[in-house]
């Protein structure tokens, strides 16, 4: 199919092609299902497709299956007959095992390379979300922000952060009269966020050299587009995390990328997978962003597709915006279940030939309803399809052929070795050193000047008239022992026994009388 991502064959014998138009792949689009059913294999053959029309993809391998994309599939896999069948149903004839260009991208470093960036570009906004702060804390944290510009200093990993909190805690008092109440709990509790996010592995995720976009956006020299695998099952331990991260990414692309209208082909095919994990708890200004980025990304030459169990997982605004879709089969337990099984069939245009709804609920593994934008962006009729094989491998690759991916892609080496340049950290630092030494100064200056002045004291008390009297101790004259003695007997007197003896003889006078 010419201009299309083919999908798998429709119609009552499923030999109608399906595909996915490139000239409206940047509307964006939905891939949902319940566990089990097919999404992952969906999801590899989309980017396959992608891939050999030209387009660079970006794709989140939660559990491990999608680094098969980088080897070819095998005439040994013990599916092949199964494949082969279903390439014969559909007529699809151009079928071939093949692999694809494959960059493999790591947050940990571990699977593929670093992946950064510096938490002046994730900006207080998405930090917010990812630390889980409350309105008065966002507010300090948007100070903190505003400070580390005025001040110039740049914020790039967790430690520039942690220090530029220390230092507004500090400087509460003057920074309050400019911006608001900054209260030490707030502070204290935006560290303690801080440290989850360091047990986390964020420290891997902020610091440079940062991402440059166009190492996503290549195409190899046979033209076609280079798939960029994170891999996340590891990240998913972190699940807001992993979302932070993603919506981060989407924000450059949005920010970064210039205007191209509606392209032939998308520049850029973006698929969000496990999307709930973005609108679990997220406050509506969260869900603002997510919106509008989805609305006007599309002129940028970016398709955003959203990988999920339920489509109610999607705020119903952005669901609106998804014209692609392939659906999956949704289990029906509960009335619950039934309710957002009747509101899924709702959204697709009917089909005389059976029910959407029982349509969904009764597709099979391999099997999904579908519905593609027309000519002028018109929704397409839905359809049950018979979805392709995928040309690379199913399943995951081996641990050395994954290594050996990494060592020879065209970014070997970029990202591995980590820089520190001068930062908030070490300005801080600096600061802090330098004010240290003039207080010791001042400090050592205090304790000369009291030396001194000790010393002027003491010149003082022991002068010439001094010096005589203590020199003539030794010969004291009979006056001076006499009054010596003299003292004596008045202290004597002026105690107990003294007062007794007064008391006898003053007695004995008045007795007399």
């Amino acid at each position: 199919m010419d201009g299309h991502v083919f999908i798998g064959g429709g119609g009552e014998d499923y030999a109608v092609k399906q595909g996915l138009a490139l000239k409206y792949a940047n509307r964006h689009g939905l891939v949902a299902g319940a566990t089990g059913t097919g999404k992952t294999v969906t999801l590899q053959i989309m980017a396959e497709g992608f891939a050999a029309a030209g387009v660079p993809v970006f794709l989140s391998d939660v559990k491990g299956d999608l680094s098969g994309l980088a080897e070819a599939g095998s005439e040994s896999f013990k599916l092949h007959d199964a494949f082969m069948e279903r390439v014969r149903t559909m007529g699809y004839d151009d079928f071939t095992y093949q692999n694809f260009p494959v960059l493999f991208w790591d947050l940990f470093g571990e699977q593929g390379h670093p992946i950064r960036t510096t938490v002046t570009e994730m900006g207080p906004l998405l930090l917010s979300r990812l630390m889980e702060l409350s309105e008065a804390q966002e507010g300090v944290l948007n100070i903190a922000f505003r400070v580390a510009d005025e001040e110039g200093m740049a914020l790039l990993d967790l430690k520039d952060l942690q220090a530029l909190l220390v230092w507004v805690g500090e400087s509460r008092s003057e920074l309050g009269l400019r911006y608001g109440n900054i209260s030490t709990a707030s502070i204290g509790a935006m560290q303690r966020r801080l440290l989850v996010l360091e047990n986390q592995g964020a420290t891997k995720l902020f610091g440079e050299p940062a991402l440059e976009l166009a190492d996503m956006m290549r195409t190899d020299t046979e033209g076609r587009g280079v798939i960029s695998i994170l891999a996340a099952d590891k990240l998913m331990g972190a699940p807001r995390l992993y979302a932070t991260f993603l919506l981060w990414l989407l924000s450059e692309l949005f920010e970064e990328l210039p205007e191209v209208g509606d392209p032939d082909k998308p520049k850029l095919v973006f698929f969000f997978d496990e999307a709930h994990l973005l609108f679990d708890g997220a406050p509506k200004a969260l869900v603002d962003k997510v919106e509008q980025v989805a609305r006007l990304i599309r002129s940028k030459g970016v398709g955003v597709y959203f990988v999920t169990q339920n489509p109610a997982d999607v705020p119903e605004d952005i669901l609106g915006q998804l014209g692609n879709r392939v659906q999956h089969a949704l289990r029906a337990f509960t009335a619950k279940d039934r309710k957002e099984l009747r509101l899924a069939a709702q959204t697709y245009r009917d089909n005389p030939r059976f029910e959407t709804e029982d349509a969904i609920r009764e597709v099979g593994v391999g099997e999904a309803v579908t519905s593609f934008l027309q000519p002028k962006g018109v929704p397409g009729i839905v359809e049950r399809t018979l979805v392709r094989p995928p040309s690379s491998r199913l399943g995951p690759i081996t641990t050395a052929l994954r290594r050996e991916v990494i060592d020879t892609s065209p970014i070997a080496g970029k990202y591995e070795t980590i820089k520190d340049r001068d930062s908030a950290y070490e300005i801080l630092t600096r600061r802090a050193a330098e004010a240290a030494r003039e207080a010791e100064e001042a400090e050592k200056k205090e304790e000369d000047l009291k030396a001194v002045e000790r010393e002027y004291q003491a010149g003082r008390r022991y002068s010439g008239t001094r010096v005589a009297r203590s020199s003539s101790r030794s010969t004291r004259s009979p006056d001076t022992i006499g009054s010596a003695f003299g003292k004596a007997v008045i202290k004597e007197l002026g105690g107990t026994t003294g007062r007794r003896i007064v008391r006898g003889i003053l007695g004995g006078l008045f007795k007399s009388r």
